[in-house]
């Protein structure tokens, strides 16, 4: 099969996402037969193979909490510079009140499995037909692309057992299309201990890469080695520091309050929790190593921003978030490539550069980035202060120097555009706080530049961006390395350091980290990743989650991050309140604000904060109505790390339909009636 043909096909298969779905019935894997749609008799070629796979690489390519893992088509949203959403670093709005405001979210009704069991499903029909016709030798064509599509099968199939243990912890596997036979189900619905499905996961990922072809045989637009090895990296770190950091609180096999101990299925089954903790350490390690390789990080020049005239070229690490192509950008393991000429775009770079979408970076995410120096601002004489995004910025990490609008920075430079050579509109200006159009406006001051682009033709209005999406980095991979080598030993081995150094050079950064480690001061650090449960972590470790956070913001990691270190303890006692901007000292006074549409009096037309509740922007008590369920920041509640199982999805795994009889049981905190909240 030509590349060219693969390539299209994949963009194609955005324009005809819903042209091929999958059905659910009654039962969690009561599902109509795939054959339905494609028959057996189908997958006879290499290029049937590809077909397949193509029909479901886009829809299927998701990462836990964050959804889509490339900039949807159309969408009208800033992609994935809104990955980030629900964390510390960055707010949408006031703030999700499903997770932060108490008695919003239910044990669902009905099922919540089926969705994610209907893509398994999908990946189970084509995994054995596929593997039995390549066995015996009946599928023409290319035999190593044919392989191929198999491995990129068993990768998604690894993909989706991730959301699902992500989601919802302990959880049922099977690689069987089940028939809509009531035991069949009821026996497919015994829930596999978490590590045992984090296990599998990893043996998936590990068939997959045997399968795959290198990055360079598809210029990084197909799954590779590489992809399935970096999968493979995040999902063993995931579960290892989940079950470390969860340990005792009933979410971890083997713990006290486990209610899979109760099951007839776990009698006599013994946990060694340190011991898998450490297996999962080891295997982020190795696969990290492997996804790496002897790839290069893209070169940052330092150059901030371009020249007017100039709209590629001027910066490779800027670009590596914001040009047509990434098939010659080594680090770029995985990216999803957009056409103007197929209409196949996304509305990412527009969102970006009208500096907002109703949302914004918080003051935790900018006091995180260290001065040039290596020190964290309050120890380093280099800070200039934060009374201006200018100051905030100047002699900062260069990833804050190239992806945070300032006042100064070029916001312009396209001829095409006729403000670019408006020395009085060509510049970002004041934060845009003060926009009457919400989607349009940004919430906290501090507003991204990653994914933004200096060309006119794909920033003039929305959905019309093509540049390419960048999915997978080896900047990741040695993030997992470096996380894996400190939690697994306490401190950091030769290839950690060589990956740490690497990332701060090319940031701009002093490369010693460990001076940065002995002027840390947890108590100035504002991000929730200095806690794990109720304690502060070492300075050596939290400024391993500093640099993951540094390098990889909206890249649609943050929330999963502080899923599993526990972070969110945090607001079971202390309410946490996002920041923005030092607004009300220096900034407040620019005349862009004098305007009607700027409202700060607390009523529920307000879009600020009023300098009453103090000199930096809250965006979630800009209203102080009692409507507002938000005004006084975030809470959390304990049962929210784990999804609930639907009463549906328990009911139906029961002989009986009733609960006391099913194979399936509620996570912990979580009632297994449906409508109730959270236990706590």
């Amino acid at each position: 099969m030509k590349l060219n043909t693969i390539k299209s096909s994949i963009l194609a298969a955005m324009t005809l996402a819903a042209a091929v779905s999958v059905t659910s019935c009654d039962d969690k894997l009561d599902m109509g037969p795939i054959t339905q749609i494609t028959p057996d008799d189908y997958y006879l070629s290499d290029e049937q193979l590809a077909n397949y796979v193509n029909n479901y690489f886009l829809s299927h390519l998701s990462a836990p909490f964050s959804g889509a893992m490339y900039h949807p088509q159309g969408s009208y949203t800033s992609g994935l510079g809104g990955s980030d959403y629900n964390t510390d670093i960055f707010i949408s709005g006031t703030g999700s009140t499903t997770w932060f405001a108490k008695n919003h979210w239910q044990t669902p009704s009905g099922k919540a499995l089926q969705g994610l069991y209907g893509n398994v499903r999908v990946w189970n029909h084509f995994i054995g037909i596929a593997e039995k016709n390549i066995a015996d030798g009946i599928v023409s064509g290319n035999t190593e692309l044919a392989d191929h599509y198999l491995g990129e099968g068993h990768f998604f199939r690894a993909l989706t057992y991730f959301r699902l243990l992500a989601t919802y912890g302990d959880c049922a596997i099977t690689e069987e299309v089940l028939n809509p036979d009531d035991s069949q189900l009821i026996e497919a619905s015994v829930r596999d201990p978490r590590n045992e499905v984090a296990r599998y996961i990893l043996s998936e990922l590990d068939k997959a890469a045997s399968l795959l072809q290198d990055r360079r045989r598809f210029n990084g637009q197909r799954i590779s080695r590489q992809a399935a090895m970096l999968l493979k990296s995040r999902v063993a770190l995931f579960e290892a520091t989940f079950e470390k950091y969860h340990r005792g609180s009933g979410r971890v096999p083997g713990d006290a309050a486990w209610p899979g101990a109760s099951m007839p299925y776990n009698q006599g089954k013994t946990f060694d929790i340190d011991g898998e903790i450490a297996f999962f350490l080891t295997e982020a390690m190795n696969a990290a190593r492997e996804a790496i390789g002897s790839t290069q990080l893209t070169a940052n020049n330092k150059v901030t921003e371009p020249q007017y005239g100039q709209l590629t070229g001027w910066n490779p690490y800027f670009e590596m978030y914001s040009q047509t192509s990434l098939a010659n950008v080594d680090e770029v393991i995985l990216w999803v490539e957009y056409s103007r000429t197929l209409n196949v775009q996304h509305s990412a770079s527009y969102y970006i550069t009208t500096g907002g979408c109703n949302d914004g970076m918080t003051r935790a995410w900018a006091e995180s980035f260290l001065m040039t120096d290596g020190l964290p601002f309050y120890a380093s004489p280099l800070y200039r202060g934060d009374s201006t995004v200018d100051k905030v910025k100047t002699d900062r990490d260069y990833r804050m120097q190239l992806f945070l609008y300032g006042e100064s920075t070029r916001a312009y430079s396209d001829p095409a555009n006729p403000k670019s050579d408006d020395p009085t509109q060509c510049l970002f200006g004041a934060p845009h706080i003060y926009s009457s159009v919400a989607s349009e406006r940004n919430r906290t001051g501090y507003s991204s530049r990653k994914y933004a682009t200096y060309d006119h033709n794909q920033t003039y209005q929305g959905a019309v961006t093509w540049n390419a999406c960048p999915v997978m980095r080896t900047a990741e991979a040695m993030l997992n390395y470096i996380e894996a080598c400190v939690e697994l030993n306490g401190d950091v081995d030769a290839t950690a350091t060589a990956y740490w150094q690497a990332l701060r050079t090319r940031a701009g950064v002093d490369p010693d980290f460990r001076k940065t480690v002995a002027a840390t001061d947890l108590s100035r650090e504002l991000q929730l990743s200095v806690y794990s449960g109720d304690s502060p972590v070492s300075p050596l470790l939290f400024n391993v989650r500093r640099e993951r956070m540094n390098e990889t913001f909206n890249e649609g990691l943050r929330f999963a991050d502080l899923i599993r270190w526990r972070s969110f303890d945090r607001l079971l006692t202390d309410n946490y309140i996002p920041e923005g901007v030092n607004f009300w000292e220096e900034l407040c006074n620019d005349p862009v604000y004098d305007n009607p549409s700027f409202v700060y009096d607390g009523s529920s037309k307000s879009i600020a904060s009023g300098p009453e509740q103090g000199k930096y922007l809250r965006p979630c008590s800009a209203s102080l109505a009692e409507t507002n369920e938000m005004r006084g920041g975030y809470t959390w509640t304990e049962a929210y790390y784990l999804s609930p199982i639907g009463y549906g999805d328990i009911t139906a795994a029961s002989p009986t339909r009733e609960i006391e009889n099913s194979n399936m049981y509620q996570n912990v905190n979580w009632s297994a009636e449906g409508g109730q909240y959270a236990i706590r």
